[in-house]
Formats: structure tokens, sequence, C-alpha cells
């Protein structure tokens, strides 16, 4: 017992030993996180902490939910990987339960968020030459200015986020960038008939949960049905429960041609994602031409199949619908009460967020000259000093998104933290 408390590693020797030996592409807050329950986290020291980031939607389920731990521990003793050269005895009965779910013909298991757009773009462009007839080469991907769809070549090569792009290139052809929220520039574009899909969060979380205007998904899927252009929904941060329905889709009953999962479909446990589609358009895909040696893993399948089970027995959805009015309710008062640091406040469900104004913060204007951080880290590090877990993105916009099976009176206590923090800027 003596042994293992001395080789407990602290706080600034595990930031050490990142900073030397890990590449610098996160610049996380100074906490050291060892454990996980539910909303709770706890860092190397015991403090406790309000979980109000879910690792970015992946943990909707809370922190170690037991019955997905069950599943993943279960399976782990007994079968972890036969690659896709083999049947095994998981991913047939995970394909049929994950598309009856979703109510897709077919799914095509992969591991990650980006893994999953990537074979999204690829469905796409095959469709599109062997069904629509679009020529060899010509085919395009539409996407929206703000979008977050990972960090591939790919993706950033239709991003307008320098640090995504810089020094990357040469970037893939064949991607274009159109203003978000905006039904006209989509019209507009699809009059090209070489387009293959329309690649969309139906929220954008990264570029600071940006919610399109009511009625926008249903008219740019109407828009892409009548063009014959695939609707393609990236649903990896905006779905599985977090916006107050199953998908943020489902919000406007938009069906969309291929939908991409990850995050929260395994709770936080496994690294799956998952993209669905019709056979007219998945079964595009023939053998050789599309996969991944991890991908429909036995663990991956059983994880996902306890991950869904949990959001629907739970009645996560229904959760983060009614407490998600209540958290942004409270993050309007608390605006109210600071109009002048506080732009706005915005989001859908327990997917939230706080707009600063550096021009509002008195504390800030009079420290900037001798301060090389920013504002949002400022706050984001008062959070965290008391007991509260919040990143910043955009530099100038917080995000509040915790685990779905937060209480509401877990909440009240958080909103009771962000408005104490508040007042000291």
């Amino acid at each position: 017992m003596n042994e293992v408390m001395t080789n407990k590693i602290n706080s600034q020797e595990a930031i050490a030993l990142e900073d030397k030996y890990g590449a610098h592409n996160y610049h996380p807050l100074p906490v050291v996180l060892e454990r996980g329950e539910g909303v709770y986290v706890w860092d190397v020291d015991g403090k406790q902490y309000f979980d109000f980031l879910a690792a970015y939607s992946a943990v909707n389920q809370g922190h170690c939910h037991p019955k997905i731990v069950a599943a993943l521990l279960k399976q782990a003793q007994k079968l972890t990987l036969t690659s896709r050269a083999f049947y095994n005895d998981s991913l047939g009965e995970y394909e049929k339960f994950i598309t009856a779910y979703f109510g897709y013909d077919k799914v095509l298991p992969m591991n990650t968020g980006a893994e999953g757009v990537e074979t999204a773009i690829k469905l796409a462009r095959k469709w599109a030459y062997e069904k629509k007839g679009v020529p060899e080469n010509e085919a395009k991907i539409i996407v929206c200015d703000g979008n977050f769809h990972g960090r591939t070549i790919t993706v950033i090569s239709a991003s307008k986020d320098t640090e995504a792009r810089k020094n990357f290139g040469p970037y893939t052809p064949g991607l274009f960038s159109i203003p978000y929220n905006d039904v006209t520039a989509l019209e507009n574009i699809l009059k090209d008939t070489t387009i293959a899909g329309f690649l969309i969060e139906p929220i954008q979380g990264e570029a600071g949960v940006i919610v399109p205007d009511e009625g926008y998904l249903k008219k740019c899927y109407d828009l892409c049905k009548k063009n014959n252009v695939l609707f393609i929904a990236d649903e990896i941060q905006s779905g599985l429960g977090r916006t107050g329905k199953i998908l943020a889709c489902d919000h406007e009953n938009v069906h969309a041609d291929i939908l991409i999962l990850g995050k929260a479909l395994s709770g936080g446990t496994f690294p799956v994602s998952a993209v669905l589609a019709n056979d007219e358009i998945m079964l595009c895909i023939k053998p050789g031409q599309h996969g991944s040696t991890y991908g429909g893993n036995p663990i991956a399948c059983k994880v996902s199949i306890a991950a869904l089970k949990v959001l629907k027995e739970e009645q996560l959805s229904e959760n983060a619908a009614r407490l998600g009015k209540l958290l942004l309710n409270e993050l309007k008062a608390i605006q109210l009460e600071h109009p002048e640091l506080i732009k706005t406040v915005r989001g859908k469900g327990l997917m939230c967020a706080m707009v600063i104004d550096y021009k509002g913060s008195k504390k800030y204007l009079q420290q900037k000259n001798n301060n090389t951080s920013s504002l949002t880290w400022d706050i984001c590090v008062e959070f965290m000093k008391n007991g509260l877990l919040a990143k910043q993105t955009k530099d100038d916009t917080i995000r509040f998104a915790p685990p779905l099976v937060i209480t509401e009176e877990q909440l009240l206590i958080c909103i009771s933290i962000i408005r104490k923090v508040i007042k000291l800027f």
C-alpha cells in the first residue's frame, strides 16, 4: 500500500511528462484527472469537479457508466479482435441493432469520428460516380464555413481555420465551403450537377455552438433531394441525446442520406464510430475498397449496444431537453446581470455556449499588458478552481456541455459556480 502511494504521480509530474514526451498538439487546462463517475471527475489530489465538457460529448452517458463498462469487461475477457478477415459473433448483432435504432439498411463501422467523416465522403463520391453518373474525378462535396469535421487532410482542405490549415498543404481537391445557415447559398451552388453530397453539422460545436435558424436543416435537405445530392449529417457531437433528441436532425424530422456517429456511441469507453446509409448508397462500397482492422471489433460492438440502450432506458434525450432549457435560461439571466461582459448565450439541449466580450472586462483590460493568456482561458481556470471544468473555443466562446445524466440539483450547483466566477471578471 505504501509503495503504491509513493509511486503515485502528482499533477506537476504528469504535466511535465506530457510536455516533454508528447506532441504539443493540445493546450489542456492544468488539471490532471485520474477518476470519473457520472457527472464527476477527480484529480490526482482527490479534488472533485463537475465535468462540463463531457469529453466533447463523448461521455453523454456519464463517466464509467456501469452497464457500458460491464459490457466492455465481459467482451474483453472473451474476444477482443478478429479483424474483418473473419466473421465474429458480435458484429452482426450490433449491425442489426444500430440499423434498426436509427432506421437504415446498412452500417459501416469505424473507430474515430474523423474516420467516419472520411468514410462518408468516400461513400458519397462512389455513389456519385456509380449511381448519379458524375464524370470520373469530378464529384464535389459541399461543406459549411466554420465546420469542424476532424483534422484529416481531406476535411481541413475545406476549412477556413488558419490554425488547422496552415502548412499542411497541398490540399485535397473537390471540397467547397459555403456560409452556414444560408439556404440561398446552398441553392445556388447545387446548380452544379457534379455535386455528390452536402456535409453538415446540424449544430456547429467547435465553431462555438452555432445553432441555425429553425427550418434551415429541412430546407437544405429538401434542396438536396430536389437536386439528387446526398444530405450527410455529421452528428458526432450533436447526436446521441445531446440536444434533447436522439439526433439533432430529429428536431426537424430530417432523415439524413448518410449519418455519421461517434463519441457517445461508446459512452466514452472505447473508440467507436459508425456511418449509416441505405442499400442504394452503402452497397456502392465493395470488398477491398474501404475498411479498418479495428472497425467492427467485438468490444466496440458490445459497448455500442450497451451505450445506445442506456440512452433510451435512462431517457437521456428527455433529460437533456428539460435541463437544457433550464441551463439556457439561467445563462441568459447571467448575461442580463453582466451585459457588458457577455455578448450572447446560445444552445439547444445540454449543448450551450457563452460568448465573452473582452472589452467588457475591466479586470482583463487592467491586466492585459502583463497577461499572456486569454480572457476565456482565465475564466475557465477560475471555473476549475471552483470545481467546474469547461473549455473555451474560438477564443471568445466557452462551451457548456455536461454529461446527460446530470440532475437538476447538480445543474443548479454548476449554474451557481458559473454565476460566482463571472462576477469576478
